[in-house]
């Protein structure tokens, strides 16, 4: 089983990621000090989302948002979902209504 060590302290983990944003080299920190340049890397990515930064990930649309921005966006797409299934009822309603009396609702636009 490999070898693990007790973390890193928050200290030395804000001195990397100044050093980083500084224009260091993660490579040239990795072999200065002990941690490894991903965990560099992670630590920088980590410190940019929780102080609202953005990381731009093409692999997915939501990635460079930070964690208040999701939330929103998930509360917004589930809104917009609500709102469709209202419309959908309401335009069915309409139409079953027209039927029954034969005349058109005042105000459709066909949409």
């Amino acid at each position: 089983m490999p070898q693990t060590r007790p973390p890193y302290a928050p200290e030395f983990r804000r001195q990397m990621i100044e050093l980083l944003r500084a224009g260091r080299d993660p490579a040239d920190l990795a072999r200065e000090f002990e941690p490894s340049a991903q965990a560099i890397r992670n630590w920088v990515a980590q410190a940019d989302r929780q102080e609202g930064r953005r990381e731009v990930k093409p692999a997915s649309a939501d990635a460079g948002l930070v964690a208040a921005e999701r939330e929103e966006l998930a509360r917004l797409r589930r809104e917009v979902r609500q709102l469709r299934l209202e419309r959908d009822i309401l335009s069915k309603a309409a139409a079953w209504f027209a039927r029954e009396t034969g005349t058109m609702p005042s105000g459709s636009s066909g949409s």
